[in-house]
């Protein structure tokens, strides 16, 4: 019995160890089938923020666009203003050169028309002095008139 023994535990051993693989096999199914949801899941929010992404970057590029639009339309604007303001200035630098080359003119036209007027004021103004210096004073006379009348009441 002994030998009939030893043959039987080999297949009974077998048959003991097979429903402890399909425990062991059922768990992994399970982390399997878990692993492929949370893959697929992840797959989807991926995709998802593929999208998004994609839709940012629209969005930015959009903005972008729209921002060098402006920009570029106030340099425009800028450089039309400036060019203005130039000319402006030029034509009232113009203007400024005309002026004071009219006064000059102007000024030297007094200038000579003065000159000799100039002149003789000078020499009527030196004939005036000199006749003064050789008459005497009037007031001078009459002061000393008075004071030799004594006090005047």
């Amino acid at each position: 019995m002994a030998d009939s023994d030893p043959e039987l535990s080999p297949p009974a051993a077998a048959t003991l160890s097979s429903p402890s693989k399909t425990d062991d096999l059922q768990p992994v199914g399970a982390t399997i089938a878990d692993l492929d949801k949370s893959q697929s899941d992840l797959l989807v929010r991926l995709q998802g923020l593929k999208q998004d992404l994609q839709n940012w970057r629209s969005k930015l590029d959009t903005q972008v666009r729209t921002y060098k639009d402006e920009l570029s339309e106030l340099k425009k604007s800028l450089n039309t203003e400036l060019e203005q303001l130039r000319s402006d200035f030029q034509e009232l630098r113009t203007t400024l050169q005309k002026q004071q080359e009219d006064v000059t003119a102007s000024l030297r036209n007094l200038g000579m028309e003065d000159a000799p007027a100039n002149s003789e004021e000078r020499e009527i103004q030196v004939h005036e002095d000199n006749s003064e210096k050789s008459q005497p004073n009037l007031m001078d006379h009459a002061t000393e008139i008075n004071s030799s009348d004594g006090p005047v009441a």
